[in-house]
């Protein structure tokens, strides 16, 4: 196991996980290079090949889009989020990729106070290694279930 690998996972998921919960998705977005591809999609259709998704976005300007559409378009219930952000495990470590997946749990905040387990699953993520740090080329989202309680509008 390759420490630094380890730690640029560590440190990206970090980022990652802080940049959604202190609402800045505009800076989240830039943690993608401009043609990666966003999914989230449920652990049985993952595991079974299927290739429905309950998200899905082929390039950094259709996050971008979504965004602009969360922020002005959607009515959705307002909330904080929080995200819980297990060790990573490197998959592949190469000069110019790392693949690691990591466990996740968010939790959801409402303007009243009540919190609730929005979501449980876990991130595989292939990102490229640029002079800025890690960038998304392939971030899936495998969610344990598909049900979801209220509109999926913000990513996960």
């Amino acid at each position: 196991m390759n420490a630094q690998a380890m730690w640029e996972a560590m440190s990206f998921l970090s980022e990652y996980g802080l940049l959604l919960d202190q609402d800045k998705l505009e800076e989240w977005t830039l943690l993608f290079e401009p043609q990666a591809e966003y999914k989230v999609c449920s652990r049985e259709n993952e595991e079974m090949g299927l290739p429905a998704a309950l998200m899905w976005c082929d390039n950094r300007d259709m996050l971008s889009d979504r965004i602009q559409s969360y922020r002005n378009v959607n009515e959705h219930n307002f909330h904080w989020a929080r995200h819980v952000i297990g060790l990573p495990q490197v998959l592949q470590d190469s000069a110019h990729q790392l693949h690691f997946q990591a466990s996740y749990s968010l939790f959801q905040t409402n303007l009243e106070g009540m919190s609730r387990l929005f979501s449980v699953g876990r991130y595989d993520f292939v990102c490229s290694r640029t002079p800025a740090g890690l960038r998304l080329l392939q971030a899936t989202v495998i969610a344990d279930t598909g049900l979801v309680k209220t509109l999926l509008a913000a990513p996960i």
